[in-house]
């Protein structure tokens, strides 16, 4: 396992499982849980499921590590749109498992300038992407101009 130098550090607190409530240490995420109706389960208006946040962090993650790539080769996706999808479902080995789709979208860079860009966001920088690789399937889809 690679070792990390540590620059910033965060802690969130669920109580109830998925039926519950998850915060943040500073308040700034606080939200109601549900398993959605289609996981049998209430599916209560005006809640939030662990697959909302992940997709939620794993977008806003890649965007980032898409734009510092774009930077270091003189490239600008700043105002790229990325889209995660998050798909639970139960494993074939028992448990439940996780599949992702990532549909990145940029009608200001070509469409092979884009694909490379992403291609190196996920294999080399995006700490969601190492965190997954080998243990979820992650599709990618780029969509340039």
């Amino acid at each position: 396992m690679d070792s990390i130098q540590v620059v910033y550090t965060t802690s969130a607190t669920a109580t109830g499982g998925r039926n519950g409530h998850a915060s943040s240490h500073d308040g700034q995420v606080s939200v109601d849980l549900s398993v959605p109706k289609a996981m049998g389960g209430p599916g209560r208006p005006d809640t939030t499921t662990p697959e909302d946040l992940f997709a939620a962090g794993y977008a806003a993650c890649f965007g980032g590590a898409l734009d510092f790539v774009a930077k270091q080769h003189h490239k600008n996706a700043a105002g790229a749109s990325v889209t995660c999808q998050v798909s639970i479902g139960p494993r074939d080995k028992g448990g439940f498992g996780l599949a992702v789709q990532l549909r990145i979208e940029d009608s200001s860079l070509p469409q092979h300038e884009l694909q490379a860009l992403a291609m190196e966001a996920h294999e080399s920088v995006c700490p969601y992407s190492h965190a997954t690789r080998n243990n979820v399937d992650v599709q990618i889809e780029v969509i340039g101009g």
